[in-house]
């Protein structure tokens, strides 16, 4: 329900979506007058024997103060039905401006290629980003976490979940080399994508991290950044690695060694990629610096939830108008057919 519906129409703390029902308050007396007039036309008595035609000339003595309130019940309940046709808004606040914050849908989009075993993090870049990634799904509360892992492939380690302990039971048994190998960034990302719901209310947000050039997979980053953008999911994007040569494994006949490896990570593709959909690209360089770009994640999202307010109007409240206006007159009612008995 948008403000500019509901019409400045106010009783006591409430606001009405539909006020043109209140036009019926008219026909309240109206109808009161008639139905009074039926009765005292009638060969009805008051209880206590007195006709109600001698009344007109008699002080309010307490029969006529208990016919007087019969009608303020019927009339009063009445015109409580009616407001609640009006569909009353209730309480009228700023408090309606707050915001009901559902969470955020987060996907993790992490390379476990063989170069994230580089030992320039501690004990490699892998066991580092599994750590920190941990740390940042324990700063959560609301949100749906998921994890996608790539290599020259990708796939859903775990869906988007509230459920934090299998979530980081998940990434606790993510390895390297499980895929082709290879860096599929577009694939990874574009898996990241396709898991986040298009009906969702709440921010829809990848962190992709990765530590090198993408050299696999039939999607390519910026197509894959293109859909992100198109499904509203703001994408950050985060390059794991000192610059400079690092030891990384390598794969030969005789086994896996580590030999030292030039650094390269495309820092202009994943900043493109970024920016493109309304986020950030950070490079990691050490656990304390990935710690530190995670915080700045967190803060970021949390302040555009915050800025970007969801306005909800509380719901109508009729219930309270309804069950009260039938109350009184059904006490109304009753007393009339008790107090106001009519002769046979």
């Amino acid at each position: 329900m948008k403000n500019s519906m509901l019409l400045n129409i106010r009783f006591w703390e409430y606001e009405f979506f539909s006020p043109h029902w209140m036009w019926l308050l008219l026909l309240v007396p109206v109808v009161l007058f008639f139905r009074y007039y039926k009765l005292e036309r009638s060969e009805g008595v008051v209880k206590f024997s007195q006709p109600l035609s001698q009344l007109k000339n008699i002080a309010f003595t307490p029969i006529k103060w208990v016919i007087l309130g019969i009608y303020a019940c019927l009339g009063i309940g009445l015109s409580l039905l009616i407001f609640a046709m009006a569909l009353p808004v209730f309480p009228f606040s700023d408090d309606n401006d707050k915001q009901y914050d559902n969470g955020i849908d987060i996907m993790i989009s992490m390379d476990v290629s063989l170069s994230m075993l580089a030992t320039d993090f501690l004990p490699n870049r892998l066991e580092a980003a599994k750590e920190v990634a941990k740390e940042f799904v324990d700063g959560r509360s609301s949100d749906r976490i998921g994890f996608v892992v790539f290599e020259g492939e990708a796939y859903t380690a775990c869906p988007p979940t509230r459920n934090y302990d299998y979530l980081k039971q998940t990434i606790d048994e993510i390895q390297s080399g499980k895929m082709e190998p290879g860096t599929a960034i577009g694939t990874g990302l574009g898996t990241a994508v396709a898991r986040l719901r298009n009906d969702t209310v709440t921010s829809k947000v990848i962190i992709l991290l990765t530590d090198g050039d993408s050299n696999r997979g039939e999607l390519s980053p910026l197509s894959a950044a293109e859909l992100a953008k198109n499904k509203g999911i703001t994408v950050y994007t985060i390059g794991v690695g000192k610059k400079g040569i690092v030891k990384m494994p390598i794969n030969t006949p005789f086994g896996q060694i580590y030999r030292e490896t030039q650094v390269n990570i495309d820092e202009g593709l994943l900043e493109k990629i970024a920016t493109s959909t309304g986020g950030a690209y950070f490079r990691a360089t050490d656990k304390n610096s990935l710690r530190t770009i995670y915080d700045t994640i967190d803060k970021m999202e949390t302040r555009k939830m915050v800025n970007n307010t969801i306005k909800r109007e509380p719901p109508y409240r009729p219930d309270y108008f309804l069950i009260y206006g039938l109350i009184l007159i059904f006490v109304g009612f009753v007393a009339e057919q008790l107090l106001l008995k009519k002769n046979a």
